[in-house]
């Protein structure tokens, strides 16, 4: 059994001493790896009065793949996200990211994907929630094209490549993914496209 830790994103908050601390305890002590959430934006309930979410404007999270980089050059541990919401985000970006820290690490990431439902942080990436689903299927496809072929030519939901590929390659050629969630929608993606499973809370 391999044993890994959640990164305490809010608990740290922004010292940078901090992260590094933890993370060379984590490897320290044996453990697997360390999975990290990710959002973007947290939302101001000022501005949306009877706001909900369990995160908001005042609510830490590192950006995973910056972060990753850093831990990279400091522990030997596995590197996952969990998860990186991906439909806001442009996929051959992702692709990139992904494949960088997967050098970094010498092959040492695993890359977890959701849907989210923070339709805040949507709007201000310039993205709908709506077929979000959809799109991440079809971003999973192609996230893994990315990875494995040198040049490629494809379209999706709201993105055309033509052409066009990555340089570096990863060294895990595809990288492994995981999907997080707990929805019927979640489940047959996994069982479609994943390599794994996380089971989420709402964060």
């Amino acid at each position: 059994m391999r044993v890994g830790l959640v990164f305490p994103q809010t608990e740290l908050g922004g010292d940078v001493g901090a992260v590094r601390a933890y993370a060379e305890a984590v490897d320290g002590l044996g453990f697997a790896h360390i999975l990290a959430y990710d959002h973007v934006l947290g939302a101001d309930p000022a501005v949306y009065p009877g706001w909900s979410g369990p995160y908001d404007v005042n609510t830490t999270f590192h950006e995973p793949f910056v972060m990753f980089g850093f831990l990279a050059g400091i522990t030997a541990v596995e590197l996952v996200t969990g998860v990186i919401i991906v439909p806001p985000r442009q996929t051959a970006l992702v692709a990139k990211q992904a494949a960088e820290v997967d050098l970094l690490t010498n092959g040492r990431f695993r890359l977890g994907i959701g849907v989210g439902w923070n339709q805040v942080e949507y709007e201000a990436l310039g993205r709908s929630c709506t077929a979000r689903g959809r799109r991440a299927d079809q971003q999973i496809q192609l996230l893994r094209r990315l990875w494995t072929e040198q040049s490629v030519t494809a379209d999706i939901v709201d993105e055309h490549i033509r052409g066009a590929g990555l340089s570096p390659m990863p060294l895990q050629r595809p990288i492994p993914i995981w999907v997080g969630g707990n929805s019927t929608a979640a489940y047959r993606r996994v069982g479609t496209h994943a390599d794994g499973w996380f089971p989420m809370m709402r964060p």
